[in-house]
């Protein structure tokens, strides 16, 4: 198969800045020539490829939308959008990785952490030097975070941590984790470094999809922490919540990479391909389905950097982000089942994308929020009655 080609049906590179381009080029290229070759084994065997993790963290995607000061590379959100696309263009486990690590443990320890805290933590992720990962969901309590049953009890000058944390990215890896525990009433964060006596990480296998990422349970048993483990300016659910608002919104321009990824290999195939003496592209029924793919391609191209221009301007709100997330999603896994069904037999091969990116969004299209929440969460916007209960 030739070389990646994306599309842009629109010729939106006119609405992106020199610097937006050179950060979405540059990310495409490392993709293309670092990433690219190694995918097939690491799904294939269930495994991250961590050592591209110091390449990854020279490229500057880790927290890449947070202030210098920290190491981090300062760029605005578009262009933290960008590096969500082209990374999940390679795999959705690839930019899992990055987007917990930027948006999941440091974003939440930039907006609600202290100095001490921001001042050891954030350097060594943006570097690479130390991996994080997020701790909210639990075995009953997974669209209702708030039915969470991790506890943090004060004894003395410490916290005390017990409970259970499901289908965590990264956490096998990770030497630091953000975990919530009801507390006092109401909701905590804590920063909980992964060498604590009681923290355990066990790897959850025999996955069907996000195989090129490393997916754990957190178990903590009578975890001791000092009180300045506790991220201050984070009272309530707002916390969590806010931080999956930063996820989602790296997963509205990455699911359109991986959309990107399977459209570019169906319609190669779909030219080389000889079905009853002519190009599989040369017959309607393969048309139709590639028009389809583009043309919600394109649209969620629009969403996207509309939502990445909201966000800039400071004007982003929760809701949009559901909006987006819920579409281009469900999009990219509709385009990708109609690529794996355009490759025929070998749609289900590894030497081709299109099954692999099938699988893993069928993981993305539930996590950060299920299709089905989102829709809720949007229904309740414009109705004003919540359907939740």
């Amino acid at each position: 198969m030739a070389g990646y080609r994306a599309i842009d049906f629109y010729d939106l590179d006119d609405q992106f800045s020199e610097e937006e381009q050179m950060v979405r080029n540059t990310v495409r290229s490392w993709v293309s020539e670092r990433f690219m070759p190694v995918i097939m084994e690491h799904y294939e065997a269930g495994t991250f490829p961590m050592d591209l993790v110091p390449e990854l963290a020279e490229l500057g995607v880790f927290g890449s939308n947070l202030p210098e000061q920290y190491g981090c590379a300062g760029l605005n959100n578009v262009s933290y959008g960008l590096i969500c696309q082209e990374l999940e263009r390679g795999d959705s486990g690839l930019r899992s990785f990055v987007s917990v690590q930027g948006s999941l443990v440091m974003w939440p320890i930039h907006e609600y952490g202290s100095e001490a805290q921001k001042d050891l933590w954030l350097p060594q992720l943006a570097s690479g030097e130390a991996i994080g990962c997020f701790g909210l969901t639990e075995p009953d309590a997974g669209s209702n975070p708030g039915g969470m049953t991790c506890r943090a009890v004060r004894h003395g000058d410490q916290w005390v941590l017990d409970g259970r944390k499901m289908w965590i990215t990264n956490g096998g890896l990770s030497q630091v984790a953000i975990v919530w525990a009801q507390c006092e009433g109401t909701i905590r964060g804590f920063v909980v470094p992964c060498d604590t006596p009681g923290f355990s990480a066990p790897e959850q296998k025999h996955k069907f999809s996000l195989r090129a990422s490393v997916t754990s349970e957190l178990v903590l048993e009578e975890v001791h922490l000092p009180l300045d483990a506790m991220l201050p300016g984070a009272k309530g659910l707002r916390g969590p919540l806010s931080c999956l608002t930063q996820a989602r919104y790296g997963i509205a321009w990455g699911a359109m990479g991986a959309a990107m990824a399977v459209f570019d290999e169906a319609l190669e195939y779909a030219g080389e391909r000889i079905v009853f003496d002519k190009p599989l592209a040369g017959f309607q029924i393969p048309q139709q389905k590639l028009a389809n793919m583009a043309t919600d391609i394109t649209c969620g191209q629009l969403l996207a950097l509309r939502l990445g221009r909201l966000k800039d301007a400071g004007k982003m709100t929760p809701v949009q982000v559901s909006m987006a997330k819920r579409n281009n999603v469900m999009k990219a896994l509709e385009i990708s089942r109609v690529g794996r069904d355009m490759l025929g037999a070998n749609g289900i091969s590894l030497e081709y994308g299109v099954g692999r990116h099938m699988c893993n969004l069928e993981s993305v299209v539930t996590y950060e929020g299920t299709h089905d929440i989102h829709t809720l969460a949007i229904g309740h916007e414009l109705t004003g009655i919540s359907a939740y209960r």
